[in-house]
Order: structure tokens, then C-alpha cells, then sequence
């Protein structure tokens, strides 16, 4: 059995940092992947601070990119849509990184970074071994 190189570490750090935000899905039907209906806040006006604009473009991404058609195939439909969840904290990562100034969410966001983006290289490359 072949696994992949996922850091728990680096999960729990995402899930602390406030990145990875509760979002209320009540009302979504069991049809839904609980990613549909997400739209950009009010926040997305042209008065929104340039962090705010650029976390809504990276999550409004994110949540696209896991919209996918699913397979069947547990391992292949997990890889396919951590792929985008990765990506996503990655984006959201380097948006604190430009814009944020707490010293300990910079680390944390570093951090992110550091542990996602080989875990994405792992996946892609798992998928293109077995996903045919």
C-alpha cells in the first residue's frame, strides 16, 4: 500500500492558523459538495483592502478547483480535491505573507508554505502514476 507523505504537523497548523475559517453550510443539500453557493462577500467592493480582495480570489479559487466530478475511486477522488484544498492554503498562505505584519502568523504562514507545496508535488505525481 502506497502513502503519501502528509504532514499532520502541517494540518494542524493550518487548521490553527485561522486559515482554514468555519463556514456555515446549512441549507446546502445533500447534493452539494459543500463548496457551491460560496460567493465573495460584500467585501469584494471596490473599497475592500487589497488582503481582502486577494484571500477572496484564493478561496473563491480554492472552492472552484474542488468542485470536481467525482470518480468513484476514494484514493483518486481524495488526491483530486486535496490538490486544490493545498494549493488554496498555499495561496492564502503567501497572501499573509504579503500583507500581514503579526510575526507569529508570518512564521506560521512560512510554515504553510514549506510543508504544502511538496505535499501538492507528492499528490500530483501519485495522480499521474494512478489515475488513468
Amino acid at each position: 500500500m502506497k502513502t503519501l507523505p502528509l504532514s499532520l504537523a502541517a494540518l494542524g497548523l493550518f487548521s490553527l492558523s485561522g486559515l482554514a475559517i468555519a463556514q456555515d453550510h446549512s441549507g446546502h443539500g445533500a447534493h452539494m459538495s459543500g463548496h457551491e453557493g460560496h460567493t465573495m462577500s460584500e467585501a469584494s467592493d471596490a473599497d475592500a483592502a487589497p488582503s481582502t480582495k486577494a484571500f477572496e480570489e484564493a478561496n473563491a479559487a480554492m472552492h472552484e478547483a474542488m468542485a470536481i466530478d467525482f470518480t468513484g475511486n476514494p484514493d483518486v477522488d481524495f488526491v483530486r480535491s486535496m490538490i486544490p484544498h493545498h494549493e488554496g492554503a498555499v495561496a492564502m498562505a503567501k497572501v499573509q505573507l504579503q500583507y500581514g505584519k503579526d510575526p507569529e502568523l508570518r512564521k506560521l504562514a512560512e510554515e504553510v508554505v514549506a510543508a504544502q507545496e511538496p505535499e501538492i508535488a507528492a499528490m500530483k505525481a501519485w495522480l499521474a502514476k494512478n489515475a488513468k
